[in-house]
């Protein structure tokens, strides 16, 4: 059984605690019950506690849990949050006995890593900790492989988090020795012959209006866009729905790859093309490419985030190798160039575009308030010898009319 879930915490043995997807609606209607149910402060009187007595517990956010004790030791008790897995030490004043809701299934259930070895056999301090960081709260892909021979027992599981194995993962920090790690390689930490590139992006078909936003302009006729995947999916075609698809996917693989990128090897191969990470001047990291060279002390390397179409120029510091599970997305932003206008022959305009010189700068930031921020929609004319489209703005006319009218750009029939 293939299922999502969400890790709820990791136990100081590195049991990993998940609770189903599927299991939420009803927790969340229990937990409103309990808060129903147990109001104001825990049991005052005294209590005789014997260990495994289910209770409620009134947590440090002052909302009341499932629980049950775990260990009795004078004033304090250690009890575990059954719905949750954590163990904490609480004064006996935040706990009351109670058989309410003993009748229910815990909603969280432990589990193991499917033939895993922690190194020395037991999971280390610095493992539980770097799981707990890598994991808790986070959204992950559970295959069941092996069920416990009693119901209390840990389930054995392959864990998957942004597409990789956390098996092979952990394996390859030297925190375990997993028996299964043929997908190790979908680290991206092996070169050999292995030369890996993006996948192209389908476009719809020429004649089909189609949402997109501008992810970056080369000049007024040549930018970058991408599938717009906002609004209502069941109006858009198949192309655009699947695109939908692979932009959520590809947003949670990222979220992931920079939660390790510390962990992904430096790039040693610049070979043209090269589909790498990159630091971006936001601090995050995303899908690029190597273009170029463009100094050797130090060396700097001009880059091309794939999803956007923007360019930098970056240390070798700020380049890593990607997990190849993230070559399985195809590249979100399409180079196309805009029909029916050129640049205008009696623009005096003294400001140019460097690499462009036939536009103004005027006409460039002109194009830039046309298409930034906006609901656009495009058509395909052409797709070879380039991809040609047609861009329309809010008011589903052409976006290129506004440099027409301000004598910046003039028809091209």
């Amino acid at each position: 059984k293939i299922f999502q879930a969400i890790v709820s915490c990791i136990g100081g043995d590195g049991t990993i605690y998940i609770i189903p997807k599927s299991f939420e609606t009803a927790l969340s209607k229990l937990m409103a019950e309990i808060q129903n149910t147990f109001k104001g402060l825990g049991l005052l009187i005294p209590y005789c506690w014997k260990k495994g007595e289910a209770c409620v517990v009134r947590g440090s956010d002052t909302v009341w849990y499932r629980a049950k004790i775990v260990e009795v030791s004078g004033s304090t008790l250690q009890v575990q949050y059954i719905d949750r897995g954590y163990i904490e030490s609480i004064p006996q004043c935040h706990l009351y006995p109670t058989t309410f809701y003993t009748s229910i299934p815990p909603f969280c259930i432990p589990c193991q890593l499917y033939k895993t070895l922690p190194i020395g056999n037991f999971w280390q301090q610095d493992a539980v900790d770097y799981l707990q960081e890598l994991l808790k709260n986070e959204e992950v892909e559970i295959h069941v492989e092996e069920l416990p021979d009693n119901p209390w027992g840990k389930l054995s599981i392959s864990l998957y988090f942004g597409g990789m194995s956390l098996s092979s993962f952990m394996a390859y920090q030297k925190y375990c020795v997993a028996e299964d790690c043929q997908d190790i390689q979908k680290l991206g930490v092996f070169e050999g012959d292995f030369s890996p590139s993006y996948l192209v992006q389908p476009l719809p078909f020429p004649g089909e209006t189609f949402p997109v936003t501008v992810t970056h302009l080369v000049s007024p006729k040549e930018v970058y866009i991408c599938l717009d995947s906002s609004g209502n999916l069941t109006k858009h075609s198949a192309t655009e729905r699947a695109a939908s698809r692979d932009s959520e996917g590809l947003n949670k693989a990222l979220k992931w790859c920079n939660k390790i990128v510390k962990t992904l090897p430096h790039l040693t191969n610049f070979k043209k093309e090269l589909p790498c990470l990159a630091e971006y001047v936001d601090g995050l990291w995303y899908r690029a490419k190597l273009l170029s060279i463009t100094q050797l002390v130090p060396v700097q390397i001009l880059v091309q985030f794939v999803d956007y179409g923007t360019y930098l120029v970056a240390p070798t510091s700020r380049l890593r190798h990607i997990p190849c599970h993230l070559l399985k997305y195809p590249v979100q932003a399409v180079r196309v160039l805009l029909a029916g206008f050129k640049p205008a022959s009696d623009d005096k305009s003294v400001e140019r575009i460097p690499y462009s010189p036939e536009w103004s700068l005027k006409a460039l930031w002109t194009m830039v308030d046309c298409v930034e921020g906006k609901h656009l929609s495009a058509s395909v004319l052409t797709v070879s010898p380039e991809v040609t489209i047609s861009l329309y703005g809010d008011d589903q006319n052409l976006v290129h009319l506004k440099l027409i009218e301000m004598g910046l750009a003039e028809l091209d029939e």
